[in-house]
């Protein structure tokens, strides 16, 4: 919270990314922000786009090497990608959610390098939600990351209700939701 307002106005000076729908992130109370991870700022974008702490989950490497100690001050949440499951990852991130935070999750779990407009989905977002009775905000980011961008933007789809769905179901919608976003922000 005390690096967020002049790390936004770094970032905006810098990359000049359009905030689409930022109205539909609650200003209050708990919701997993969820969407396509093209590039290592994708976080960031996230966080400018909300006066809210917003809880990340990073790769575990980061909480590790020498900068460490920051990702831990700013609040993200270590995941091993190497491992089948993240337990410890998602224990934390359901007690930030039980205490009305917000958490980024990219369900791709890694940077998509390839042609497709999306990896497949892995369930972690969807399985939080479902643990917290917590709301999906969708987002797309499109775009490049360039000084001076001219195309840079995050857009944020209404939130989703996964009560009722199963899991499968769930993740399905939200990847659907996320893909129609990126087209749509492509036209």
């Amino acid at each position: 919270s005390i690096l967020r307002p002049l790390l936004g106005v770094v970032f905006q000076a810098f990359y000049h990314p359009a905030i689409v729908n930022k109205e539909y992130i609650p200003q209050n109370g708990r919701a997993v922000i969820a969407g396509n991870h093209k590039h290592a700022l994708d976080p960031i974008l996230v966080d400018v786009s909300t006066s809210r702490v917003v809880h990340t989950l990073a790769k575990k490497e980061l909480h590790d090497g020498c900068f460490g100690g920051f990702f831990r001050a700013i609040g993200t949440i270590p995941v091993d990608l190497h491992a089948d499951h993240n337990r410890e990852a998602l224990h934390s991130a359901v007690d930030f959610l039980n205490q009305d935070c917000l958490i980024n999750v990219s369900p791709e779990a890694k940077r998509n390098y390839t042609k497709e407009i999306l990896l497949p989905f892995k369930y972690g977002a969807v399985v939080m939600a479902k643990r917290t009775n917590s709301m999906i905000v969708p987002y797309a980011i499109t775009g490049e990351y360039k000084f001076w961008s001219r195309d840079l933007k995050i857009t944020f789809g209404k939130p989703l209700d996964i009560t009722d769905l199963s899991i499968e179901d769930a993740n399905e919608t939200l990847y659907q939701t996320v893909k129609g976003l990126i087209l749509a922000a492509r036209e």
